[in-house]
């Protein structure tokens, strides 16, 4: 028991520092345990966990479009939604959208990416999930060996699972034969120790291109391109709900800055949304909860010249418990105003600075500094990017803070210590407008 506490114990300041080396760092969001810091949104996330994974994504689907300026919390939000999917046994994937490396506009590269980061929850924590179509198909597939083996008292688990997988999940409804056929091929190829076979077909379930001969002796007909990305994307849904899975949720960041696109990939990109929202109203994307995080511009400058995109998505009403069917996630409505909301970042901050440092803090002393540095960013930055600074700020002054001796912050204390965390940011080269996620 003690050798189990002390491992819980290890993994625990192991995961404090963690968050606490993300937010000191680029003020981002940290990877794991979003949700020991998260403030502010939880209106949402209780009526994505009453109303949509607790009962409507059981057998349908939805779409929510995230609204937030740069700063908001677009992505911050999306791993607290990432969270919430891993406790109900979801599988999910983040993708970053970015015109050079994944466009939404193009298909094949949106499933490509998707199929590299689609994952389980870790199994422990502070272990990273594994990412990737191969890899998660083998780990479901090891997981049901394990236990079909305890099940059965000659141990003889490996008949019942490739059963399962000819029988069960080879008959699943499934819009691409193709896409089925690799599915069931690679599992079986795992569990016969077919290594070539094994290979081919997760490649060509990433989307990587393979000579049509390869694959024909697996049944796999079908070559993936851009005419059938946003299909196979469909094909993947389909079969996590055959494997077993509770279901996928697919969270989508726009991380450019700049939406100014050409009128072609504008009307690519609201044309495919559209198809998404309709597609989740006929339940074509089975127990799958889609999210596409954007500025509120996409909204003002885009969705208007595609009507059909504008009736679905334009609404008077945000998402909330009084209309838990509103598509609009806006994070320019939060449940507390800025300054609080800072200062409540702030406490929760401090006690995972305690647990990182292995350091008590004067909780009233902080809490009290915390507030002061909190109106300050807020009275400096009209715009929400003032999370990000003030958390880098907030984390760097607990260091002096352990360093030099705890202190009383006075007002211009705190306002000066925000100007020159702002002339420190603003002098840091930020390469390409996305290496700082939304806070």
């Amino acid at each position: 028991m003690e050798s189990s506490e002390g491992a819980g114990r290890v993994e625990t300041v192991a995961l404090a520092q963690h968050i606490l080396q993300r937010l000191g760092e680029g003020g981002q969001p940290p990877e794991f345990g979003v949700g020991r810091i998260n403030v502010g949104n939880e209106s949402y996330l209780n009526v994505l966990e009453g109303e949509y994974f607790g009962n409507l994504l059981k057998f349908g689907s939805s779409f929510k479009l995230v609204q937030g300026y740069f700063g908001a919390g677009k992505t911050h939000f999306l791993y607290c939604v990432r969270e919430k999917a891993w406790e109900h046994g979801f599988l999910t994937a983040v993708v970053e959208l970015s015109p050079a490396e994944c466009p939404y506009d193009d298909s094949l590269k949106v499933y490509r990416a998707v199929t590299r980061r689609v994952g389980m929850r870790p199994a422990r924590l502070l272990q990273a999930p594994n990412y990737g179509i191969g890899d998660l198909l083998r780990n479901h597939l090891d997981d049901l060996l394990a236990r079909s083996s305890v099940s059965q008292k000659d141990g003889g688990g490996l008949p019942a699972v490739e059963q399962w997988l000819t029988r069960t999940v080879g008959r699943a409804p499934c819009e691409s034969h193709s896409f089925r056929q690799a599915v069931v091929g690679l599992g079986l190829a795992y569990l016969r120790d077919d290594r070539q076979t094994e290979q081919r077909l997760e490649a060509w379930l990433r989307g990587e291109p393979i000579p049509p001969g390869d694959l024909r002796d697996t049944g796999v007909y079908e070559a993936l391109d851009r005419s059938n990305g946003f299909t196979m994307l469909r094909c993947l849904t389909q079969m996590a709900v055959a494997m077993g899975f509770p279901g996928t949720v697919l969270l989508f960041d726009e991380v450019d800055r700049n939406l100014s696109v050409g009128a072609k990939r504008s009307h690519t990109i609201g044309d495919n949304l559209r198809q998404v929202i309709d597609l989740c109203g006929r339940h074509q994307l089975p127990n799958t909860l889609f999210m596409y995080a954007v500025p509120p511009e996409f909204m003002r400058t885009i969705v208007p010249d595609y009507p059909a995109l504008y009736q679905r998505l334009k609404s008077p009403v945000t998402l909330s418990v009084r209309s838990p069917q509103a598509v609009l996630i806006d994070l320019e409505r939060l449940d507390l105003e800025p300054a609080d909301l800072l200062q409540q970042v702030g406490n929760k901050v401090v006690a995972i600075f305690e647990e990182a440092r292995g350091r008590p803090m004067k909780r009233d002393l902080q809490n009290s500094n915390a507030r002061l540095l909190a109106n300050a960013a807020v009275a400096a930055f009209f715009e929400v990017n003032h999370r990000r600074l003030f958390v880098k700020c907030w984390v760097d002054f607990l260091h002096r803070q352990l360093a030099d001796g705890e202190t009383q912050l006075t007002p211009d204390d705190a306002s000066d210590l925000i100007a020159s965390s702002n002339e420190a940011l603003q002098e840091r080269p930020v390469g390409g407008g996305g290496e700082f996620k939304d806070f």
